[in-house]
Formats: structure tokens, sequence, C-alpha cells
């Protein structure tokens, strides 16, 4: 065998993956958004139906209200 460049002819060359940095740099990007994303669904989300759970209870609270409310008559 020869020596080729201080490897022997005929040996496997491992070789990195070539990788195009632009894309890289829009996937760690997209990565981020992703986690920030989670973080704030955890922090500020409500499903669908606990608005709408929500909005009832304050429709309701709000008619209750109204019903026990006593209306005072102008006297003049």
């Amino acid at each position: 065998m020869q020596n080729l460049g201080g490897r022997l002819a005929g040996t496997k060359i491992d070789m990195a993956e070539v990788v195009n940095l632009r894309t890289a740099r829009k996937r760690a990007k997209r990565h981020l958004a992703e986690q920030e994303a989670a973080q704030n669904r955890l922090a500020h989300g409500r499903s669908k139906a606990e608005k709408a759970q929500a909005r009832s209870d304050l429709d309701q609270a709000e008619r209750k209200l109204d019903q026990h409310r006593i209306e005072e008559k102008d006297t003049r």
C-alpha cells in the first residue's frame, strides 16, 4: 500500500456532513420559536371550552346581579 499524505491507500476516509448554514440557522430559529410558543401556551393559553365556560359564568353572574337590583322610581 502506498502512503498518500499520511494515509494508506485503500483506507476509508470518513468525511463530515456538509451543512447549509442558512438552513441550519432557519431550523434553529424555528425550534426556538416553537419552544417559546409552547411556554406561552402554558402560561396564557386556555382551551376554547374553558373560555366559553368563563364567558357563560360571567353572563350568568351579570344576569343574577341585574335580577336583584332595586330600581328607584323618580318621584319629582
